[in-house]
């Protein structure tokens, strides 16, 4: 039903005059991962194939026709290896088996096999900085047996006054509390800077980088795409001096922004994140990519780094100058800096600066949601989706799509009795909601019928989010004009050449108007117009792009009472309130 909806859908979505014409002037030339639309799909939300509440790999299997429709370069997926689930898949017991709840080996390689048939690649997420206490690296670390005994940060601590003993350091873990935990049959503590049960491995052991190579090697084998690597700035801290201390972090200079002493935004993280070493890591597993790719031929395996750092260091991990770094460093500036009353302007430079400092031969990325944040919808207003779709979709670069963006989804509800998240489970009643991720990360929202269509069990991992019935997939293919359809066209306009090459002129008019072109010598001008502002706006886009006499509407925001087709004065351009429109010079 949804796929045979799609094919009907794209006929539709190639009919107008002026896109109809520029369709045949599509970029085929740069690597794949290059301008790409990458799609993240967190594993057990996306579809259950088998009724037991949880996503699973056939059930990603099942949907990958639907994601290559939609238009899609790339899928990325959340953790999949064997794990106890204490972080649902980040805390990883064994890099070289799909936990069974998910899977078995033989489901992911009929993924990878049937990703081939349609074009999508796959990307898998890899998680370096730490594993769960039930690997078995940790167990023989645990153990000191031979080669493991500092494959793991371990520290004897220290003893106080009373005699009493105590972490080696102040350390805070992300989730909360110490960042130490003391295990009684090595008489030692071990560095978690997440849950008590992720255990951070030691990247100053080169056998603990030659291991993780190892790993990375042996998923590249299976076929896949590349990665997606999680957690660059943990990598690395601050190793202990020569008489095996480690140093106290230093406490934020304004208490009152984070008082609790146990919360992670207490301390100044100097020492456990961001060193040096953490970048040069990324370089090495570029060449490995590009040692792989000439030894095993192929297209190029394509590194996608997650890393909630400086923006200098975000720049770093595309390289120094003299190496190479991550192909997709995500641009969590982007992210974390557009806000819900972020000013045209704000927007605009924010935009402009990770333009303008990228070094040579790289290529920007836009995010705007990913499964640690709220989604965009709920964060930056639901009436203005449709808007910063289509910013993200007409910048230069790549573009990274959460699963259910494309159609609007917004986090949903999640009682403190149904949390599962550890990081809202270490919080309490009062506030759990200020910490725990569930929200946006319950299941996509297919169609109108039980669950959502995402699965069969009377109870799902986590509830669907309640507008399910009137927002999801189907309803939005069958509608007349939706989200989701809006969305499928974006990606299609992408691929022309002048979205794909033609250079980014920006500007903020007022407070609310963000108004760009993108144009490439020999084809036709794009100019799009934001109202990030509750009221109607009149403008003259001639005073800042010469679209001459007339310009085509080629997509809007759902509630605009522009149609697509529609000719408009440019002269005399009224820019509704909360809407994107794309327009094209007649």
């Amino acid at each position: 039903m949804i796929a045979t909806l799609i094919m009907h859908i794209c006929h539709v979505l190639l009919t107008t005059a002026t896109f109809l014409g520029l369709y045949t002037n599509i970029v085929r030339s740069k690597e794949w991962w290059d301008g790409a639309n990458y799609y993240q799909i967190y594993p057990r939300s996306f579809q259950d194939s088998n009724g037991d509440g949880i996503g699973d790999l056939n059930g990603v299997t099942e949907k990958l026709q639907y994601l290559k429709d939609i238009g899609f370069t790339a899928a990325w997926l959340s953790p999949i290896f064997k794990s106890p689930m204490v972080d649902f898949g980040y805390d990883i017991s064994d890099f070289y088996a799909i936990q069974p709840e998910y899977g078995t080996m033989e489901d992911f390689k009929a993924l990878v096999a049937r990703a081939k048939q349609v074009g999508i690649r796959i990307i898998l997420d890899f998680v370096p900085n730490h594993t769960s206490d039930e690997c078995e690296w940790f167990v023989k670390s645990v153990n000191r047996e031979p080669g493991y005994e500092d494959f793991y940060v371990w520290n004897n601590g220290t003893v106080d006054s009373n005699g009493k003993r105590q972490p080696p350091s102040n350390w805070i873990s992300a989730f909360r509390y110490s960042a130490w935990e003391w295990n009684e049959q090595r008489q030692q503590y071990y560095l978690h800077q997440f849950a008590i049960k992720q255990a951070d491995l030691n990247f100053r052991n080169p056998l603990v980088v030659a291991k993780m190579k190892e790993v990375m090697s042996y998923w590249l084998d299976t076929g896949i795409s590349g990665f997606r690597i999680d957690s660059i700035p943990f990598l690395f801290e601050k190793g202990p001096d020569k008489n095996g201390n480690f140093p106290d972090e230093p406490v934020i200079d304004d208490v009152s922004v984070c008082p609790d002493p146990n919360d992670w935004c207490h301390l100044n993280h100097t020492y456990t994140q961001d060193q040096p070493e953490s970048i040069e890591m990324v370089y090495q597993w570029r060449e490995l990519v590009e040692q792989y790719r000439k030894e095993k031929g192929g297209e190029s395996r394509v590194l996608l780094t997650e890393a909630y750092t400086t923006f200098e260091n975000l720049m770093l991990s595309y390289g120094d100058g003299q190496r190479n770094g991550s192909m997709v460093p995500f641009n969590f500036y982007f992210m974390t800096n557009v806000k819900n009353d972020s000013s045209a302007q704000e927007i605009v430079d924010i935009i402009e600066r990770w333009m303008q400092s990228m070094p040579a031969g790289v290529s920007a990325n836009w995010v705007l949601g990913n499964h640690d944040n709220p989604r965009y919808s709920t964060r930056l207003g639901v009436q203005r989706a449709d808007l910063f779709a289509i910013l993200l979709q007409t910048l230069p670069g790549n573009a990274v799509t959460y699963y259910g963006e494309e159609l609007c989804m917004e986090d949903g509800e999640v009682t403190w009795e149904q949390t599962v998240d550890p990081q809202g489970c270490n919080a309490d009643p009062s506030n759990y909601q200020n910490y725990s991720r569930d929200p946006a990360r319950t299941p996509y929202q297919w169609d109108a019928s039980k669950n959502a269509g995402f699965s069969t069990a009377d109870r799902p991992w986590l509830p669907v989010a309640s507008n399910y019935r009137t927002n999801n997939a189907l309803a939005q293919l069958r509608a007349p004009k939706s989200h989701l359809q809006i969305f499928m066209k974006l990606i299609r306009l992408r691929k022309l050449r002048s979205l794909q090459d033609g250079p980014l002129k920006i500007k903020a008019i007022g407070n609310d108007i963000i108004i760009y072109s993108r144009e490439i010598s020999g084809d036709d001008l794009f100019v799009i117009v934001l109202n990030l502002g509750g009221t109607p706006q009149s403008l003259n886009i001639n005073e800042h792009f010469n679209m001459g006499s007339q310009a085509e509407v080629i997509t809007s925001s759902l509630q605009s009472a522009y149609h697509d087709g529609d000719i408009v004065d440019p002269k005399k351009y009224v820019a509704e309130p909360y809407v994107g429109v794309i327009l094209a010079k007649v």
